[in-house]
């Protein structure tokens, strides 16, 4: 079994700071590409950042040059670095991963439980 635990959300006032962190663990093979997706209250989850294995990276854009998300495959984790943090950012942050199992073939898409991350005017 796979599992994608986030940490690192938190309450924050607009033009703060937060680093998300998820960490992949179990019967794990390889780690394809890995994002961070966000929800906000009455509204669709929507893509914020993604990341290739082999680094290449993709934005929501109304996050760019805010947002930096980044992968250390020795740790199997991925981070969002969040500066400049606005009301709009408010959100549940659910990491996702494309990934193949022990004795797999094919990569399967698993889901985090999600952060909260609250920004505060």
């Amino acid at each position: 079994q796979v599992q994608l635990v986030e940490s690192g959300g938190g309450l924050v006032q607009a033009g703060g700071s937060l680093t998300l962190s998820c960490v992949a663990s179990g019967s794990i093979f390889r780690i394809d590409d890995m994002a961070w997706y966000r929800q906000a209250p009455g509204k669709q989850r929507e893509l914020v950042a993604g990341i290739s294995s082999g680094d290449m990276t993709k934005y929501l854009d109304s996050v760019l040059g805010r947002f930096t998300i980044s992968r250390d495959n020795a740790k199997n984790t991925a981070y969002l670095q969040m500066t400049s943090l606005k009301p709009e950012d408010t959100a549940v942050y659910y990491c996702n991963a494309k990934i193949i199992q022990d004795g797999s073939t094919w990569p399967r898409a698993f889901w985090g439980q999600g952060t909260q991350v609250t920004v505060s005017s």
